[in-house]
């Protein structure tokens, strides 16, 4: 049985990280995989109401996750329905590579943090599309957004869908990983963003600009009433869980209900046709299924290994065999670059209990910052990079002849900083 399974999730998982070259979507392999790792599971076990036991008590873990993405991902598509986001692109004149590079860099590290890594990628994209025309130049600066959305989202209990995970499995608290991972993330983006910046020259051709009557016209007050609420309610998050003790997506959800409250009052003069194009309803619709699909199959999957043992087993196997947490840890990391890292660190909340590894402990910290950070290497370890992939076609060999050594010697360079952090001045 154990076979089987390992079999289909390791299927699953080629079936994923090839997702272009089979023209596969990898939501419809993650779901596949999951479900037909636990109907192996069920059909081979000799207890059948014990495994459905064991299946509803991780849905009922992977729901807060999908409910906090589901409430985000609204939030900031609302945001971007009203051209929110105006307030920071108006304010980016320059032309000069060099000091455009740093801007979108910085930008990108802490709008990461404050929203999410895959829609600060989304955002960015977008954003340099209105900045600059020549598409390598183009293509040099996204690299950089996905270094340094991935870098931006690992020390936020927001900013990375696994340091999410983290967070709400109780391995970490908000206030200790922001304090402890902001430098290292810093380090993982200076680094390669030094490097880059002295390859850089001269100025940036912006695209000619084609002024379109908008078809939902919005005043510079809902435009900055719907910014500041949105990325207010998205920050409150660890407020609220701080406050109320009750779980993250609790209250994504409230500042996802306040904000439609206020957005229905805004609007509440405007006709049918306009109306419906800023609403949440119409928000709800654009938010990005497919990703929320990927993750629950592929969580799923990686539950089934979980409750049939065998991730206890690598972890035995591992610490037996490698024992170093420094090995095992930076390991993962450069591991989710091969896969996503999502599954990577459910299997690791699998393998390490808290009952050994207490909340804040160095090894999920670690864990947090080589995950978040080890996906930029390659284009297809990232939501960030996969989404980025697809907007501007990038190619795989691209990316890896261009980006990947930078983003490795970044999170090289931050992972000894977060080491030598943690064992010299024990902070």
């Amino acid at each position: 049985m154990t076979t089987i399974i390992i079999s289909i999730f390791i299927l699953g998982y080629i079936a994923i990280a090839f997702e272009h070259p089979l023209k596969i979507n990898k939501s419809a392999t993650a779901l596949l995989a999951g479900v037909l790792c636990w109907a192996v599971y069920i059909v081979m076990s000799n207890d059948a109401h014990l495994v459905n036991e064991q299946l509803t008590e991780h849905i009922g873990e992977l729901s807060g996750i999908l409910f906090f993405l589901m409430g985000a991902m609204t939030i900031v598509e609302l945001i971007d329905a009203h051209d929110g986001f105006d307030v920071i692109t108006s304010r980016i004149n320059t032309n000069n590579k060099r000091k455009l590079l740093w801007i979108i860099s910085i930008l990108t590290f802490f709008l990461s943090a404050a929203l999410d890594n895959l829609t600060t990628a989304i955002i960015m994209v977008s954003l340099l599309r209105k900045l600059i025309a020549d598409r390598n130049d183009r293509l040099l600066f996204i690299g950089m957004v996905i270094i340094s959305a991935n870098a931006g989202g690992a020390w936020s209990p927001i900013g990375d869908v696994t340091t999410t995970m983290l967070w709400i499995g109780g391995q970490v608290s908000a206030n200790n990983i922001m304090l402890k991972l902001i430098i290292p993330s810093l380090v993982c983006l200076i680094i390669p963003l030094l490097m880059l910046s002295f390859k850089l020259k001269g100025e940036i051709k912006r695209p000619e600009l084609i002024v379109e009557a908008s078809k939902n016209p919005t005043t510079l007050f809902e435009r900055n009433t719907v910014f500041f609420l949105g990325v207010g309610a998205l920050v409150f998050v660890p407020i609220f869980k701080t406050i109320t003790h009750l779980p993250p997506f609790m209250g994504v959800l409230f500042g996802l209900g306040v904000l439609w409250l206020v957005t229905e009052l805004i609007h509440s003069s405007k006709d049918d046709e306009d109306k419906d194009n800023l609403s949440v309803l119409h928000a709800l619709r654009k938010i990005d299924m497919p990703s929320i699909l990927f993750f629950l199959g592929i969580l799923i999957a990686i539950s089934s290994l979980q409750s049939t043992g065998v991730l206890a087993s690598l972890a035995e196997y591992m610490n037996e065999k490698i024992g170093n947490l420094n090995i095992i840890v930076p390991a993962i990391g450069v591991l989710s670059a091969i896969v996503d890292n999502v599954p990577l660190v459910a299997a690791s909340m699998g393998m390490y209990d808290l009952n050994t590894y207490p909340q804040d402990s160095y090894i999920w910290e670690f864990l947090a910052y080589c995950a978040g950070t080890g996906g930029s290497i390659l284009i297809i370890g990232s939501a960030a990079g996969v989404a980025a992939m697809g907007m501007e076609k990038i190619d795989f060999i691209w990316y890896l002849k261009k980006i990947a050594w930078l983003a490795f010697v970044g999170y090289i360079a931050g992972a000894i900083c977060y080491v030598g952090l943690e064992y010299f001045f024990h902070l």
